[in-house]
């Protein structure tokens, strides 16, 4: 990956954590939801530009990915601006881009999800742009409903920044990919097992998502738990199977965060079920939530692709994630609080980029710690 392509990388992803606390510094009377930008920055925006990048494997951005960046952004601003005809427009734009990049590198039929013998990295690769591709989509019919047709009504959590959300879900899925391009074949169990994870983490996430829609609150708990222990198991085969490299540390604390927001989003669930419950009183919650999977989770996946060439990097990992720990699951969600929290984050944030990003490589293997 190119230097400015990092210098980038850095700026939209530091840019986007940014959004995440501009309520504090802002009057209370700007009528536009800053949260998109959050979202739209880093998981459109900058992963999904990675994956485009990752998926063609070319040294440098192609024309098409460039094209992909400048169009993801267009629609980060008009989703934030509320302009919706320009919003579906790019969609279409965006779907196409994607899928033509699937297609160039799989096929325009996922076959490969159903053969048992194909890596499951390469079913969770393919998933991941799928997944993308099927999110614009599916956000794309939401907003034409609610805006214009208003043909479904009777669901209140049928709304745009719930299918936003779901642009995370790419990122989540190509980290996988990686965590098993990492493990060893060792037999026909721990393939099953394997495979038996790729289809839990697809499956659970789809199902998870439509009972969100539908405000099923015990089957979300269900259906969160057995993800959770779809996760422990990937933990363990990871653990068992990962090659020692100096990316294992970084994807072992990815499941790390991955687990974090399990448990914080079955909480968060049991506590909706709870007499009293409050959105506005729970939000310090989500917040721990959703800081874990973008910046904790996703950034484990993309830092490594980023520099996928160029491992093993001349840093300390232990340090660094440690200070990735603190960062993310202790300074970001003070900082929707407090200003003085919001700034550190910003910077321990900067930084830690900066050591991924920037760190040089070094031609000798180097241990995780």
């Amino acid at each position: 990956m190119s230097k400015r392509f990092r210098i980038l990388l850095l700026i939209l992803m530091t840019t986007a954590l940014s959004f995440g606390f501009i309520s504090l510094f802002t009057p209370k009377t700007i009528p536009y939801n800053f949260d998109r930008l959050h979202i739209f920055l880093f998981n459109l925006c900058s992963g999904g530009v990675v994956l485009i990048y990752f998926t063609e494997g070319r040294p440098s951005l192609s024309r098409k990915a460039v094209l992909f960046l400048c169009l993801a952004i267009s629609y980060a601003v008009f989703a934030f601006l509320e302009i919706y005809i320009p919003v579906l427009v790019l969609t279409l734009a965006l779907m196409a881009i994607v899928e033509s990049v699937r297609i160039q590198r799989f096929s325009f039929f996922p076959f490969d999800f159903f053969k048992p013998r194909v890596p499951v990295s390469e079913k969770f690769h393919q998933a991941s742009l799928l997944c993308l591709s099927m999110g614009l989509f599916i956000s794309s019919l939401v907003l034409l409903n609610n805006e214009y047709l208003k043909l479904v009504t009777s669901f209140p959590k049928l709304q745009l920044d719930t299918f936003f959300l779901g642009f995370s879900f790419p990122l989540s899925l190509i980290t996988m990919s990686l965590i098993f391009s990492f493990m060893a074949d060792d037999g026909v169990v721990i393939l099953v097992l394997k495979n038996i994870g790729f289809w839990f983490v697809n499956l659970g996430v789809i199902i998870f998502f439509l009972f969100i829609i539908f405000e099923k609150l015990p089957p979300q708990v269900l259906v969160t738990s057995i993800l959770f222990f779809t996760v422990v198991m990937i933990f363990y085969l990871f653990i068992t199977l990962g090659q020692n490299l100096q990316q294992k540390a970084f994807l072992v604390s990815g499941i790390g965060f991955l687990l974090y927001t399990a448990i914080t989003g079955i909480l968060y669930i049991i506590y909706e079920m709870a007499p009293g419950y409050s959105p506005e009183n729970m939000k310090w919650l989500m917040r721990m939530h959703s800081f874990a999977s973008l910046y904790g989770w996703n950034l484990s996946g993309l830092a490594i692709i980023c520099r996928y060439n160029d491992f093993p990097l001349r840093l300390h990992s232990r340090s660094l994630l440690i200070l990735h720990w603190i960062t993310v699951a202790v300074i970001a969600p003070l900082g929707c609080y407090y200003p003085l929290f919001a700034v550190s984050a910003i910077l321990c944030y900067t930084v830690i980029l900066y050591l991924i990003f920037f760190t040089n490589g070094r031609p000798v293997s180097v241990k995780s710690s």
